[in-house]
């Protein structure tokens, strides 16, 4: 039958979205795979079974999906326990939440899965068209703002009128990331006056580029440049104090605030506390995109729209879920792409080895074991 491909359905509360869509499916097939989906798995991002099957895909319930399947893709990976039937070895490509679901890899381990948790994919050049958290969090930086406007009382745009003038509403980022950046963008899309700040100094261009104002300090020695895989190297602490001046003055101007700073492994880091949510005038907007991680706002609480001070508080909660279709296209194209470079022809299925900068990164499980350096160094 050559190498099989099981393409679960989610079983996460609220997740919508599916790991392979026709297009990826047909891609599959064409290097050799055979692909075997589960019923219904499509649904939730628009795709009927027959869509997969007139793709090339085989269409059928959980059981018959895994048998006999070499590689399983889903997007929130299961417990070991739904991979029952699965033959010894099986390996599992999803995002695993490896830090936050320890126990989780420790079953994969023992159920002997190899387990393969995306989000570990390095930062770098050859890796970018497989980097599931980049695709999924340029969506939900384009969403942060549509809901902001949304739960927003007033326009985004200056607005002239015979009656008057509608000042043009003012936008702050909090983190210029893939998701930060996408903010940034769509704010200015929709005639609003942007800022965003970050603690690396070289995404002052980025934002210019994207006609935004940085908002850093300028007085004080702060960060000379980005650490390893793009993350900041440490603030000293005049810095840090300086910043949170600047911060807080500017947040007290803002009608809109998105936060998207994470950490990986770590609580998200707290960026905006009661004082300055009480600062903002009333009917203002925050949106936190790290709500599910801990907040970078105090208050917020994922999946709710809480009100503090007359201030909205979004708690961003599986945001990617709420746009299922592009979502699980982007997502589907990334383990795509995954599969696809290391596919060998004379073998007619992928080889992942042990000493590939990409396969070390992501294997999390191998031969009944926690393989994963940063989770053994946690």
């Amino acid at each position: 039958m050559g190498f099989k491909i099981a393409v679960l359905k989610e079983t996460a509360s609220g997740e919508r979205r599916v790991s392979a869509v026709p297009e990826t499916v047909k891609k599959l097939s064409a290097l050799g795979a055979t692909v075997a989906v589960e019923q219904g798995a499509g649904a939730g991002a628009t795709v009927s079974d027959e869509a997969y099957r007139e793709a090339g895909a085989e269409v059928g319930d959980r059981a018959a999906v895994l048998k006999d399947a070499d590689l399983v893709f889903a997007v929130q990976g299961p417990d070991a326990a739904d991979l029952a039937g699965a033959k010894d070895g099986v390996m599992l490509a999803a995002a695993l939440d490896p830090f936050g679901n320890r126990d989780r890899i420790d079953g994969y381990a023992s159920a002997g899965i190899d387990a393969l948790a995306m989000e570990f994919m390095p930062r770098i050049t050859r890796a970018q068209s497989m980097d599931i958290l980049s695709s999924q969090s340029n969506l939900n930086g384009y969403k942060a703002v549509l809901d902001a406007a949304h739960h927003y009382g007033r326009a985004f745009p200056m607005m002239m009128t015979a009656a008057g003038t509608v000042s043009a509403a003012r936008v702050f980022v909090m983190g210029v990331g893939v998701a930060g950046l996408q903010a940034i963008a769509t704010a200015k899309r929709l005639g609003a006056q942007a800022s965003a700040t970050d603690v690396r100094s070289a995404t002052k261009e980025q934002i210019k580029s994207l006609g935004a104002k940085p908002i850093f300090v300028e007085s004080v020695e702060g960060i000379e440049g980005e650490g390893s895989g793009g993350y900041a190297t440490e603030m000293s602490e005049e810095y840090k104090k300086a910043q949170a001046e600047l911060v807080s003055d500017h947040i007290a101007k803002q009608d809109i605030v998105i936060t998207t700073a994470l950490i990986p492994g770590r609580a998200a880091p707290r960026l905006i506390n009661d004082a300055q949510i009480a600062s903002m005038r009333a009917g203002s907007v925050i949106v936190d995109l790290a709500a599910e991680q801990g907040g970078n706002v105090e208050g917020a609480v994922a999946g709710e729209a809480v009100e503090r001070h007359g201030v909205t508080i979004l708690g961003a909660k599986d945001m990617a879920s709420t746009m299922a279709a592009d979502t699980s296209a982007l997502f589907a194209r990334n383990l795509y792409n995954f599969v696809n470079a290391f596919w060998a022809d004379d073998t007619d299925a992928p080889v992942f080895p042990d000493d590939d900068e990409l396969v070390k990164g992501v294997r999390v499980t191998k031969d009944g074991k926690v393989v994963s350096e940063r989770l053994l160094a946690d």
